[in-house]
């Protein structure tokens, strides 16, 4: 398989991602093109990872870069890690849309205030 296009997925992948985080207005969705984002950026990762080893082939590690053994795949170590914080990103995420639901009734990104001040509701 040529290597453009895992790549090139990758691309359309992280630009579908983008335009769901800036176009949707709800919490989940966003939250659902930001794991987008993130799994394009795992196959990029291990897309470079192959694509550099092949092209390395029969070139000779130095023992003093890597002593032991040859050099581990260091684009499916950084998918991993950035698997780790996708997870971690969805549990927080959900934990607080979750509660802004329970206290608004709505997850509609528009309508969520940054300010210090908030208002009360008498009842």
């Amino acid at each position: 398989m040529h290597v453009v296009i895992p790549y090139l997925v990758g691309a359309i992948l992280f630009g579908l991602g983008v335009y769901g985080v800036l176009r949707r207005r709800n919490a989940i969705l966003v939250l659902m093109a930001v794991e987008l984002m993130l799994n394009a950026i795992n196959l990029i990762f291990v897309t470079a990872d192959v694509s550099l080893r092949s092209a390395l082939e029969g070139v000779v590690i130095e023992a003093w870069a890597n002593p032991g053994a040859a050099a581990p795949g260091t684009g499916g170590v950084f998918t991993l890690f950035v698997i780790v914080l996708a997870a971690a990103e969805v549990g927080v995420g959900l934990a607080i849309v979750l509660q802004y639901y329970r206290t608004r009734n709505a997850v509609i990104t528009d309508d969520v205030r940054l300010d210090a001040e908030e208002e009360r509701v008498s009842g």
